[in-house]
């Protein structure tokens, strides 16, 4: 009897083992997996948010990204930004390679749009750190000049060997042998920066202070936006970085002269075509006609016309001539004879007329009568 309940018993475990069996195999084989409880991975959380590697350099942002970078000025709103930085670049060249006796090349590589906040708390320690103040805008810039450019020039200036890796970078305070050595290059750069402004504003860049903490470098508010200018000089095997951060308020009294397209290496005009137009202007032949009188006739009149007869002019010898071009009154004259010509003196200025150009766009482009 024993015997036999412990075989009811076994037997009552397998079959219920072979029923949790079936019913795990049927959930598995007739539901689908909704997902529900899935957990995200690191990539989609960076798609998610908009800071996935892969796109870290695409111009288009996605995800929350996108909603945080939608408050900002995109510099591509500023054609001649980049033509006026482009010119930097190869006034940079010239006169770096002249001031380092050595091979230097000088590129742009990136201006972006940032908050100045966010790239005074991105600085790398140690750094130089230069503010300069623009006199014809009232206001500051900032150019930053990392370490291993700062080791380099360095390096060059005081004779060292030509190396083929980067400055070891032990992490001390720069002393003021190297900061006034790194001022002297800081100088050229604001000098070319200046040429390189003129053609589109004069402007005046003046080293305000040089700090090492970007803490006391603050020239602007944390949230407001800025223009930031990568540039990359490179000595043989020796160089660096320097960057030119340019707060909006900074280039807000030529904002309107940053927005005019390029058209051409003369920053938006041709004086070869201006002085070819002016040219051809004066030479132009016009029309002049002298207008004794002008009436109106009934048309039965006209047709009554025969040869002999005689149109009275509402007008005596002493009235005067009136002068037009096309449909456009010029002047007035009184009319005479010259040898065996008649001729007219003209007795008024020419008038100027009251329609400027603006004007005329404005009553093309307005409202039509009904």
């Amino acid at each position: 009897m024993a015997d036999e309940e412990l075989t009811g018993g076994g037997d009552a475990d397998a079959i219920a083992a072979e029923w949790t069996a079936m019913i795990e195999a049927a959930a598995t084989a007739n539901v689908p997996d909704t997902g529900i409880d899935r957990l995200l991975n690191q990539d989609e959380i960076d798609n998610l948010l908009g800071f996935s590697s892969e796109d870290a350099s695409a111009s288009a942002r996605s995800g929350i990204r996108a909603i945080v970078d939608s408050a900002m000025v995109s510099y591509e709103r500023l054609p001649m930004l980049e033509i006026v930085f482009d010119r930097l670049v190869r006034l940079l060249t010239t006169s770096l390679r002249n001031f380092f006796s050595d091979n230097v090349e000088v590129s742009l590589s990136d201006i972006t749009s940032v908050r100045f906040g966010d790239y005074i708390n991105s600085i790398p320690l140690p750094t130089i750190l230069a503010v300069f103040r623009a006199e014809e805008w009232d206001n500051f810039g900032l150019i930053t000049v990392d370490s291993t450019l700062a080791y380099s020039v360095i390096d060059v200036l005081l004779g060292g060997r030509r190396a083929t890796t980067a400055a070891r970078l032990d992490g001390r305070p720069y002393s003021t042998i190297e900061t006034s050595l790194v001022r002297r290059m800081l100088d050229i750069v604001l000098s070319d920066t200046e040429h390189a402004f003129r053609p589109l504003s004069p402007v005046h860049f003046n080293i305000d202070r040089i700090e090492t903490n970007p803490r006391f470098a603050s020239i602007s508010r944390p949230a407001n936006a800025a223009i930031l200018i990568e540039l990359r000089i490179d000595m043989e095997g020796r160089g660096g970085a320097v960057e030119i951060l340019l707060p909006y308020a900074t280039i807000e009294p030529i904002r309107e002269l940053l927005l005019q397209s390029f058209m051409g290496e003369k920053f938006g005009r041709d004086p070869i075509w201006e002085d070819h137009l002016a040219t051809e202007i004066w030479q132009a032949r016009s029309d002049v006609e002298a207008i004794l009188y002008e009436t109106q006739l009934p048309l039965r009149r006209m047709l009554e016309l025969r040869v002999g007869d005689t149109l009275m002019f509402d007008m005596g010898p002493e009235a005067p001539v009136k002068l037009k071009c096309g449909d456009v009154f010029l002047t007035e004259g009184r009319m005479g004879r010259v040898g065996e010509k008649i001729a007219i003196r003209v007795m008024k200025p020419l008038k100027k007329s009251k329609t400027t150009f603006t004007a005329y766009e404005a009553s093309a482009s307005g409202p039509k009568d009904k």
